[in-house]
């Protein structure tokens, strides 16, 4: 029989020693447990208390800083010197007409610039590898903006300055691959990328995208300067076949209206080919042509497009040949340009073309033919011309040799002349007016006068 159990614990006859047990364990029974006292503590050895260890932190310290200067060393921040500042004041407002006398206010090197760039109430020069805002009346540098690259060349757009320096791009080729775009009132950099221009690429524009030229490339940007035509031999190639044609060279190039103009130099066609595409495709590296043509012979020149026109020079025939929006071609023009005006590209193959309200203008190299804003039909010619006209003081500017000609837009009659002293200078001249300051563009120098 078991044993009565009471509250849990077992209970002997009377008399009989009790023993409590909880569970199943005799506390009582055997022996009492042995106590081990704790093994001694023993504090683990920081590893930094040891020689070897801190000479090793020394030497990743060492590497660490090392490397962190010579990433600073080689690094764009470190080879930038940027000087901002506030905007210029208002200039005063351009005058009635004309002046009959123009003094000189200032001068500064420029070589990097083929055009006065002026905007708002800045001039900016560009020249070396630094571009520099001046106060338009006296010359006076507000702004610096200075790389340890050269320029390659600069322009404006969007109403900034877009300088592109000289450093090699994708695949270490030799190019023009950085671009900036800087306010031209205050300095302040607007947008900066990795582009792939190539060497002696000259910039133009329809205000919206800017194309800068190549002989195997054309680059389109936006005014974030991303890229959204890429056209000819494409450095970075991703997506093969993209391109309509391989193995061509170009020649000038011109842009209106989002589109894209520029003469090809394909292998086994008989002639040189005219053709305009968008300037934004829907992808960037895909063009999207709206017509390609070839030409009825060699060493054409695409000089201006306007609307749905484009006109390119024919040396070899002496015409002006005019196509629209589909490649047709709506007229011929006689063309009375000397041989060595047309003999080669023009410079940065963008030819040298002010538009007015009125008319295009086109310096050939020794005259300047008036174009129909709308239609490029060819209107009149002035010889003698050392540039395109602009517009100052509400007419028509024209550099001439020893001055600048006051011209009517309607039929080229000259109303007046003014004499300008360039001091030797006989190269090409290009215009660019500010409120009251004209500015002219000498070769590597840029003049103001009021």
């Amino acid at each position: 029989m078991s044993e009565p159990v009471e509250g849990g614990r077992h209970r002997r006859p009377q008399g009989g020693e009790a023993t409590e047990l909880i569970g199943a364990e005799d506390v009582l029974a055997g022996p009492p447990a042995t106590v081990r006292p704790a093994a001694p503590r023993r504090d683990r050895r920081s590893p930094w208390n040891r020689r070897r260890d801190r000479v090793i932190a020394v030497v990743i310290a060492v590497v660490v800083v090392a490397t962190g200067l010579a990433i600073w060393a080689g690094s764009e921040s470190r080879a930038t010197v940027q000087q901002t500042s506030a905007p210029g004041t208002p200039l005063p407002p351009s005058p009635a007409t004309v002046p009959a006398t123009l003094r000189e206010l200032w001068r500064a090197p420029s070589g990097a610039a083929p055009v006065p760039i002026a905007e708002g109430a800045a001039v900016a020069t560009a020249n070396g590898g630094e571009i520099t805002g001046r106060d338009p009346m006296t010359g006076e540098v507000r702004w610096r903006y200075a790389r340890d690259l050269s320029l390659c060349t600069a322009t404006e757009a969007w109403g900034r300055v877009l300088a592109v320096y000289r450093k090699d791009g994708v695949n270490g080729e030799s190019g023009c691959s950085e671009v900036v775009a800087l306010g031209i009132d205050t300095g302040q950099r607007k947008a900066q990328r990795t582009g792939s221009a190539e060497l002696g690429t000259g910039l133009v524009g329809d205000g919206s995208q800017v194309t800068a030229t190549g002989q195997d490339l054309l680059v389109t940007w936006r005014d974030d300067l991303v890229e959204t035509n890429e056209y000819g031999r494409v450095p970075a190639l991703v997506n093969p076949d993209k391109q309509p044609r391989t193995g061509c060279t170009y020649g000038s190039v011109a842009m209106a209206s989002g589109r894209i103009g520029v003469i090809e130099r394909c292998p086994g066609d008989p002639g040189d080919r005219l053709s305009v595409m968008k300037a934004v495709p829907k992808e960037s590296d895909q063009p999207q042509l709206s017509f390609s043509a070839i030409m009825p012979g060699r060493d054409a020149k695409v000089v201006a497009m306007s609307g749905d026109f484009t006109a390119v020079a024919m040396p070899d025939q002496k015409l002006l040949v005019l196509y629209d929006q589909d490649g047709d071609q709506t007229a011929a023009y006689p063309l009375d340009v000397p041989q060595a005006d047309l003999a080669q590209d023009p410079p940065g193959r963008v030819a040298a073309t002010t538009t007015t309200s009125a008319n295009v203008y086109w310096y050939t190299g020794s005259k300047m033919m008036a174009f129909s804003r709308d239609t490029l039909t060819p209107l009149w010619t002035l010889n003698g011309a050392r540039g395109p006209g602009v517009t100052f003081a509400h007419q028509l500017v024209v550099p001439i040799d020893g001055g600048l000609a006051v011209l009517n837009e309607s039929d080229g009659s000259t109303i007046r002349t003014i004499a300008v002293d360039r001091h030797g200078y006989t190269g090409t001249v290009r215009l660019a007016a500010l409120g009251p300051v004209l500015l002219e563009q000498r070769g590597d120098t840029v003049v103001a006068l009021s």
